[in-house]
């Protein structure tokens, strides 16, 4: 399978879309939590807003068992739409963290970690020390065993494609206390799918037992799942993959049949919760 490329450039535009407010004067408000709700209506998400009938932000993080005064780290914030959500509801009470597979990164400079973690950071207005940011392979040992949730938000696609899922996972392990958890939500193949159509070939979705699998073999088990981001509607057998669908409707503006594929909205998802297993 092909090796999974996560460019720099992708990462440093996401962390580009967090938009910066003014910094917290007052260190002590920084140990009271916000509620969810203020987060999630913040004039930062008025671009991100419309997807929330399909991402289910509040309903998918109590599942998880997000809670604000947790340590929370999210795997590959991409364009940074749930970072816009967990990063202002966690740091306040707890720390947020990213980890990203390695990037290349410039000669020069600062590279993807520092420039997240900077942007976020000023985004939020948090002190230092509440946001943090590391690579695959180059995690702080003193971030060992420190975290409650790690959220891989539609990216073991991807991880499996690349063959990146198991040094993933076991950064995921090393990360998490005894009782952490991850929470995983990530486009679902069609009942009956074989792996030849929605595992070898890359399409965007997974077969739920696949990602199980994986993640048994990484030392995990499924302790509950939900249907909380199902869409009934994607029947996810599209030639071109999940990004027929919206966001990205890759077929462009003269597909005819593109009012289908936007009245559809975005794909159909499983959502899976693992604890260690030993």
């Amino acid at each position: 399978m092909k090796r999974l490329a996560l460019a720099a450039a992708t990462a440093l535009a996401g962390a580009a879309a967090l938009t910066a407010v003014p910094a917290i004067a007052d260190n002590h408000m920084e140990a009271s939590a916000p509620a969810l709700e203020d987060v999630l209506a913040d004039a930062r998400r008025d671009q991100d807003r419309a997807r929330d009938q399909y991402r289910n932000p509040a309903e998918t993080l109590a599942f998880f068992g997000v809670e604000p005064d947790m340590t929370v780290a999210e795997f590959s914030p991409g364009g940074g739409w749930y970072t816009r959500v967990l990063a202002p509801y966690i740091a306040p009470a707890g720390k947020y963290v990213a980890f990203n597979t390695p990037a290349q990164q410039p000669p020069e400079g600062p590279g993807w970690a520092e420039t997240f973690t900077k942007r976020v950071s000023d985004m939020i207005g948090t002190a230092p020390g509440k946001v943090d940011a590391f690579e695959v392979g180059s995690m702080p040992e003193d971030m060992a065993g420190t975290v409650d949730r790690v959220l891989i938000f539609r990216s073991m696609h991807g991880l499996n494609a690349g063959n990146m899922a198991d040094s993933v996972l076991k950064t995921a392990r090393m990360l998490l206390k005894d009782d952490g958890m991850v929470g995983v939500v990530q486009h679902r193949a069609p009942d009956g799918a074989s792996y030849d159509d929605y595992g070898a070939r890359q399409r965007g979705y997974m077969r739920e037992k696949d990602v199980v699998n994986i993640f048994e073999a990484a030392g995990f088990e499924l302790v509950k799942k939900s249907e909380i981001n199902a869409n009934p509607k994607d029947p996810a057998n599209w030639p071109r993959g999940v990004w027929t669908l919206p966001p990205t409707l890759a077929t462009g503006e003269d597909d005819p049949k593109r009012s289908e594929y936007l009245s559809i909205g975005e794909s159909d998802r499983m959502t899976l919760l693992f604890k260690k297993a030993y």
